[in-house]
């Protein structure tokens, strides 16, 4: 990370914690060291999600116009588009989690094919298989709309492949 944005982050991170020491000072609580790290963490990988979102949507975006523009199988270019915004979406939050939110400490060791292996398992469960399953949950059973179960769908989705990816997929080795 660059000397620029290591100040900008750590200016960050100071207001944050002012914010939370603050708020919890109010219920008479404290914030210790290793409860702010995690909820820190948390929020990189939150930041990172948002850009995956992005970037998963512009490349979906930009694979489509290609396939219909080559007329390359157009009754499932959509399909084709989607596999590829998945598949370089991925990529990118390994590549920005594995650098800045899951970081080893000093002589630790992790497989980065392994890791990069469990990331798109990661992703395949709770961004295909499991999203799915609740969209249909969401939708069909309790009624909501179409435009909102997605939404829903965040706030279970996000704090999983969290846990997932922290303890499973980014683990290090030994």
């Amino acid at each position: 990370m660059s000397q620029y944005m290591k100040k900008v982050w750590g200016g960050i991170e100071r207001i944050i914690r002012s914010f939370l020491t603050l708020f919890l000072g109010l219920l008479g609580k404290e914030l210790s060291d290793k409860t702010f790290e995690a909820l820190m963490q948390f929020v990189k990988f939150g930041i990172i999600g948002i850009s995956n979102t992005v970037v998963s949507w512009g490349i979906y975006m930009v694979s489509l116009l290609m396939l219909k523009r080559a007329e390359i199988f157009p009754a499932v270019d959509y399909l084709i588009a989607q596999a590829i915004g998945f598949l370089l979406s991925v990529l990118w939050s390994f590549y920005w989690n594995n650098r800045f939110v899951f970081t080893l400490e000093k002589g630790a060791k992790r497989s980065f094919w392994k890791a990069l292996l469990k990331t798109y398992i990661s992703y395949s469960f709770s961004g295909l298989f499991l999203n799915s399953i609740l969209l249909w949950i969401w939708i069909q059973i309790f009624g909501l709309s179409e435009y909102l179960a997605p939404i829903l769908n965040l706030l279970i989705s996000v704090p999983l492949n969290f846990i997932i990816n922290k303890f499973w997929a980014f683990k290090k080795e030994g």
